[in-house]
């Protein structure tokens, strides 16, 4: 059983916990039989098949309401980020899918929560929240994944819509998505000043799949082609040139999230490494008992509140003190996806040789966990912005 005494801190109220609770126990009783129902999770029809799973038992249980603003039946008036975190948190503890389920129909649509027209709204949001349409996020390019301002995918004005060509890569929910919010260059200005935002419904003519890709942790992830692929003009998100704005709030909101998820994943791995090291003797005594165990196990425990404490303190910071946490959100990214990589190395490594079989949870864990360190914003580019931000604020001075 996970350590839940965080969710004491002052971060959360009474919802937040009753929440928490909920989801904690609703996945425990859950999730294992939706992944159980498909074994093979490298098989591609397999994984495809769990993942829409997953995101249908979510939103009949109601726990995509984090999702979505109160407007449109979510849980608070805003996206609160508090209840997105705890919610990551608590799903990668029990499976990295199916935090993935929830995470990517929060962030297919993050933009048109924050900037979509009420008509944009109405149509998107609700069926994403009952989980009966699948949401992505298309930003990533082949040479453009951290640097979006080098976007080339291009949407060119056509009487009253848009004709969107390009390619986007490494696309979560690729192939299996109904609708992606799509960013293209629409030259209003130079660089990030010339980007937009589309919604595309995934049966638009003109997007194909244009390849899926395998990584080391199975999940629906795919290249997407568009050729002459046209949009009313409605499908704008915002106004022409906001795309860089746009992108830039939603990943506001959605970066500390991953920090979370990685905090569920150390989580699980220091239980994992307990359990083990508790029953496992060596020597003629439990493997816990040993001081060079009990060094390695005090770091991770440390690591994993640390790292608590740097996500909730982005995710109160953007939902109760100011609007944009870019630098907060930074550091508990980084962090907490680092952190979790080295805890769940631990865990590997006090495993010993079954920590690298197939089957067992802390393999799993390691491969889940290293994505995390890369996707929305590498570690490497999160220093970049800390580092930018914190100058910056001194130059105020």
């Amino acid at each position: 059983m996970a350590d839940t005494s965080y969710l004491h801190w002052p971060f959360f109220d009474d919802d937040h916990r009753r929440f928490a609770a909920g989801l904690d126990a609703w996945a425990a009783d859950s999730v294992p039989a939706i992944l159980a129902a498909n074994l093979d999770h490298h098989d591609r029809d397999a994984l495809d098949a769990t993942c829409r799973s997953l995101v249908a038992a979510l939103g009949r249980a109601g726990w995509l309401k984090a999702c979505i603003p109160g407007s449109h039946g979510g849980l608070r008036d805003r996206l609160d980020v508090r209840s997105l975190c705890l919610a990551r948190d608590i799903l990668a503890r029990h499976s990295g899918l199916a935090d993935f389920a929830l995470a990517m129909q929060g962030l297919g649509t993050g933009p048109i929560s924050l900037a979509g027209t009420k008509a944009q709204q109405d149509r998107y949001l609700a069926p994403v929240a009952a989980g009966e349409k699948i949401a992505a996020f298309a930003l990533s390019e082949q040479e453009a994944g951290s640097d979006v301002a080098a976007l080339a995918t291009t949407a060119r004005r056509d009487g009253d819509g848009y004709v969107i060509d390009g390619s986007k890569t490494w696309i979560s929910n690729g192939g299996i998505a109904d609708h992606y919010v799509v960013f293209a260059r629409t030259g209003e200005a130079p660089g990030a000043k010339g980007l937009s935002a589309f919604v595309v419904e995934a049966g638009n003519p003109g997007l194909s799949i244009a390849g899926r890709i395998d990584v080391i942790a199975p999940h629906p992830l795919a290249t997407l082609q568009f050729d002459h692929c046209r949009v009313d003009g409605d499908a704008l998100i915002g106004k022409p040139g906001d795309g860089f704005r746009i992108a830039m709030a939603t990943l506001d909101v959605f970066r500390s999230t991953v920090g979370a998820a990685a905090l569920g994943l150390a989580r699980r791995a220091l239980d994992e490494t307990l359990s083990h090291t508790s029953a496992r003797h060596l020597f003629g005594a439990p493997l816990a008992d040993l001081q060079m165990t009990q060094a390695r196990i005090a770091d991770m425990a440390t690591g994993v509140d640390a790292a608590a404490l740097m996500v909730y303190r982005a995710a109160w910071a953007k939902d109760c003190h100011q609007d944009r946490v870019t630098r907060e959100a930074s550091m508990a990214k980084m962090m907490a996806t680092e952190t979790a990589q080295k805890v769940v190395d631990d865990a590997v490594q006090l495993h010993g040789g079954a920590g690298v079989t197939t089957g067992v949870k802390v393999e799993e864990l390691y491969r889940d966990v290293r994505a995390l360190r890369i996707y929305e914003g590498a570690t490497e580019v999160q220093k970049l912005i800390i580092a930018r931000q914190t100058l910056a604020e001194y130059a105020k001075q």
